[in-house]
């Protein structure tokens, strides 16, 4: 069963169909579908996005999530667990995307905090990574400032829906840096 993650200013709900039209919605915020650093869904491409994430649920590799403002009830992006491995007991958080309207505001340190929470404090991992595009400057400032540790590039990690080879850095936080990460995103959040 996949719980929902409450914070202050956001919640993070399980993925459902049902949320379609307002990913949709959210993506539309800044045409994010454009962006060559990373997949957003489409109109054209919702369904495959979501039948990916929701399979990815039953097969238990995957606990895929809308990101949701609480004061206003609306979907504004969405984020994942993914690549779960419970016998070693680690993840990667990633498949993050945010309508550009909220980003590089609280929602997004929030929403790591609550993932992060939930990893690390209910499911006792020992391990949570993140990978990005080595492109993708934003998403890797937006990662070290969580407290995560840079590990390397991961050559041609996988291949771009317009056909490039992505090379993709890798970064991890650890269950021992994780009581200091967790003090330092609290005080970021003021708790």
């Amino acid at each position: 069963m996949q719980p929902t993650l409450t914070g202050t200013t956001v919640e993070l709900r399980p993925l459902r169909q049902e949320h379609a039209q307002a990913l949709v919605d959210a993506a539309a915020d800044g045409e994010l579908w454009n962006l060559k650093l990373t997949v957003v869904p489409r109109p054209d491409t919702i369904g495959g996005y979501l039948a990916t994430a929701l399979d990815g649920r039953t097969a238990g590799t995957v606990m895929p999530f809308v990101i949701v403002l609480r004061e206003s009830g609306a979907i504004v992006g969405s984020t994942r667990f993914w690549k779960i491995d419970r016998v070693n007991r680690k993840l990667e958080i990633g498949h993050t995307w945010l309508s550009e309207s909220v980003q590089r505001s609280a929602v997004n340190t929030e929403a790591k905090y609550l993932l992060l929470s939930h990893a690390f404090d209910a499911l006792q991992c020992v391990r949570v990574q993140f990978t990005t595009d080595e492109l993708n400057e934003k998403s890797r400032a937006a990662i070290l400032r969580i407290g995560a540790q840079q590990e390397g590039v991961v050559r041609h990690e996988r291949i771009m829906p317009d056909g490039r080879k992505r090379n993709s850095v890798r970064f991890s936080i650890i269950d021992d840096e994780w009581p200091r990460v967790k003090a330092m995103l609290e005080a970021r959040l003021g708790r």
